[in-house]
C-alpha cells in the first residue's frame, strides 16, 4: 500500500533545508530548496526510485488496480525510468524475457527487463520499433510524456495534449483487450474529439491527480480502462464520462 508522507519523512533527512545564497538565481535556488525539501523526492531515494513520478503511479494503481495482472507493459516518456522500474517488477520482466519496453528521447540508464529506444515517440517509426521491443501484446500503455515548456500556459497545454492525443491512438492500436491506458494531461481541458475515443473504445474513462502530484501543478492523469477491442462499433454502449478525482 502506497502512503503519503505525513509530518517529516522517511529518509532521515531534516525537511526545511535552505540552499545557500552563491551563483544561482533566486528562482533555480528556490526550486532546489523544494526539491530537497520533497518528502516524495526523499522516499524515491531511500525506496530505489529514480524519481518522485513512481508514486504517482502506485497512488493511481492503488485505487485503480492497472498494474494487477499486467503481463506486458509500455511506457512512453520513460526517463528517468521509475515508472519503468515498477513495470519491470509487476511483469517479473528480465533481460533474457523482457516484457516492458520504454521510449524517451532522453538518455536512460539501463534497467533490468525494460527494453529502452531512445528516440523521439513523434518518430513515425517509433510505433513499429516498441511494438518489435515489446515481443508480444501489451496490456498496459502508461505515458508520462509532457513538452518542453515555454512558459506559455495554453501553448504548453496544447504541445502537451497532442502528445496525449498520439499516445492514446497508439494504445488503441496496441492494447490487448481489456487493457487500459494511462496518460499525463494538463488541467484546462480535455480536447473533446480525444475523451470521445477514448469512450468508444473503453469501459470507462476518467481524469486523476493523485496526492504526489504536487498541489500547485496543472498536472493531472488520464485514464482509460477497460479495452473493448478493436472490433468496437459505435453502436456499443458508450463508457462512463470523464469524471475528476
Amino acid at each position: 500500500m502506497t502512503k503519503s508522507p505525513i509530518g517529516g519523512n522517511r529518509s532521515g533527512r531534516k525537511l526545511g533545508q535552505k540552499v545557500k545564497k552563491g551563483k544561482l538565481k533566486a528562482s533555480s535556488r528556490r526550486w532546489l530548496e523544494r526539491h530537497i525539501n520533497d518528502p516524495y523526492v526523499q522516499r524515491a531515494q531511500l525506496e530505489g526510485y529514480r524519481a518522485r513520478a513512481a508514486f504517482k503511479l502506485l497512488e493511481i494503481d492503488e485505487k485503480h488496480k492497472i498494474l494487477a495482472g499486467a503481463r506486458r507493459i509500455i511506457d512512453l516518456g520513460a526517463a528517468p525510468g521509475s515508472w519503468s522500474q515498477i513495470a519491470a517488477k509487476v511483469t517479473n520482466s528480465t533481460d533474457a524475457d523482457p516484457r516492458v519496453a520504454a521510449i524517451d528521447f532522453l538518455e536512460m540508464d539501463p534497467i533490468p527487463g525494460v527494453r529502452f529506444l531512445q528516440m523521439d515517440f513523434l518518430d513515425p517509426e517509433a510505433p513499429d520499433r516498441l511494438k518489435e521491443a515489446i515481443g508480444g501484446t501489451p496490456d498496459l500503455v502508461i505515458s508520462d510524456m509532457a513538452a518542453p515548456t515555454t512558459g506559455h500556459r495554453q501553448t504548453d497545454h496544447l504541445r502537451t495534449m497532442h502528445l496525449c492525443e498520439v499516445a492514446a491512438h497508439f494504445a488503441v492500436d496496441v492494447l490487448a483487450e481489456g487493457g487500459h491506458f494511462l496518460a499525463k494531461t494538463f488541467q484546462g481541458g480535455t480536447e473533446r474529439e480525444l475523451l470521445n475515443m477514448l469512450k468508444q473504445n473503453f469501459r470507462q474513462v476518467i481524469h486523476v491527480k493523485p496526492a504526489s502530484s504536487r498541489a500547485e501543478s496543472v498536472e493531472m492523469f488520464l485514464l482509460a480502462k477497460g479495452f473493448k477491442g478493436r472490433r468496437a462499433t459505435e453502436t456499443e454502449e458508450p463508457a462512463e464520462d470523464a469524471a475528476t478525482e
